[in-house]
């Protein structure tokens, strides 16, 4: 059960990595540019330890997938993107595929 407590932090502090690639504004402001080499840092080393009892495949796409999701609601709701059906059915197409994988490695 930790494997999974690894990879919901790994999931956390990408999203965090993500945003602070925003607010680095390209590497011109220097507290987010730091940050968001840290947080990927703990993240991929967070991920890494979630591997040791995951399936690869499994985790990787909980981690991308759910990553993804979540930096495009932090993106519509805290950066106003743009937001439009096509995003709101990709999003759910994501989710759906992320449980259809975890679905799909259940041992009977």
């Amino acid at each position: 059960m930790v494997h999974y407590i690894y990879l919901i932090f790994a999931i956390i502090f990408e999203v965090t990595g993500t945003t602070m690639m925003k607010l680095s504004n390209g590497f011109t402001v220097l507290v987010p540019s730091i940050a968001l080499f840290v947080f990927y840092a703990i993240s991929f080393t967070l991920l890494t330890l979630s591997l040791k009892n995951l399936d690869v495949s499994l985790a990787y796409a909980i981690w991308s997938g759910l990553g993804t999701a979540l930096i495009a609601t932090i993106g519509i709701f805290f950066f106003h993107e743009h937001i439009n059906a096509v995003k709101l059915v990709s999003l759910c197409f994501i989710i759906i595929g992320v449980v259809g994988l975890n679905l799909a490695g259940v041992k009977h």
